[in-house]
């Protein structure tokens, strides 16, 4: 793979006029508009906080180059099928993947967005190795805490949901803000899932809800009250906050997770999980590039 452009953070601070003028302009060839092919030519984006949740796909592409923005987020651009596809590095953690997603989003346009890894089981019927198709991703870090003067302790299962997105006043105007709120997955995208499930073999897929947030969950109780309280199936770090991104810019969004362990029946931790997932991502995207090709 061969670097071909560095961008530093301060640059792309500087440049981001230029650079939303280029996605404005995304929608128009120097002809003056572009061709109905053209237009179906929007990379489709593929997240990956770590490297080992990301440099399995990239390896997958063909003609492959690397642009650097900032020193965390890295794009492996190529292609699928004769299909432009992007492969995102976006780091760990909301902050970076929120950042990653506007980033990609303005710099390439993406047709569609499948943020992919691995994460912590909150389901006891899913075992390491089975795979969660977030129907929905929700935000479970984002919170309220109960009234409590000082000695009266701290009660976490209290804790109400904060939506920030409910209103731009203070959390306690809005009734709504103490909702959690559910960023439900592009239809399209959750069709292209359900139709090669039967080519993934190492474990079941499911359709369920993900949780994330900047947080890493290791009580058992506390696992389970998400999963009661949430509607559960799994946590990680990222999801929600590019999902959340993704709606901000009305870009189709699917989160796909592989459970890595599941402290809730024992399920010890599995490394191989990653590449097992991306193995089954890039069948997802395949089907969707036949889908897109299809309009």
């Amino acid at each position: 793979m061969r670097k071909i452009k560095k961008t530093t953070r301060k640059y792309i601070l500087a440049s981001i006029a230029s650079i939303s003028c280029f996605v404005t302009l995304a929608g128009t060839s120097t002809a003056g508009e572009l061709t109905d092919q053209e237009e179906t030519k929007r990379p489709i984006l593929i997240q990956g906080p770590m490297p080992i949740e990301a440099e399995e796909f990239a390896s997958r592409l063909k003609d492959v180059e690397v642009e650097e923005s900032g020193s965390t987020f890295e794009f492996y651009t190529g292609t699928v099928d004769d299909y432009p596809v992007i492969v995102s590095k976006t780091g760990k953690g909301m902050e970076n993947t929120a950042a990653a997603t506007a980033v990609a989003i303005l710099k390439y346009n993406p047709a569609a967005i499948i943020n992919q890894g691995t994460s912590g089981g909150h389901d006891p019927d899913l075992n390491v190795f089975d795979i969660v198709l977030g129907e929905r991703t929700v935000n479970i870090g984002s919170m309220k805490t109960g009234d409590r003067a000082e000695g009266e302790g701290i009660v976490a299962t209290d804790w109400k949901p904060m939506d920030v997105m409910a209103s731009e006043g203070s959390a306690g105007e809005d009734p709504n803000a103490e909702k959690a709120r559910y960023y439900d997955a592009d239809p399209d995208l959750l069709a292209a899932a359900r139709k090669v499930k039967g080519s993934y073999t190492k474990g079941k897929i499911v359709e369920g809800t993900i949780g994330s947030a900047d947080l890493w969950n290791n009580e058992v109780d506390r696992i389970n009250w998400f999963h009661e309280n949430y509607g559960t199936s799994v946590e990680e770090m990222e999801s929600a906050s590019s999902a959340m991104i993704s709606k901000a810019y009305d870009v189709p969004f699917l989160a796909i997770r592989i459970l890595s362990n599941n402290k809730t029946n024992n399920g010890a931790y599995n490394s191989e999980t990653a590449a097992a997932n991306q193995e089954y991502v890039y069948e997802v995207v395949r089907e969707y590039i036949s889908f897109l090709k299809s309009k």
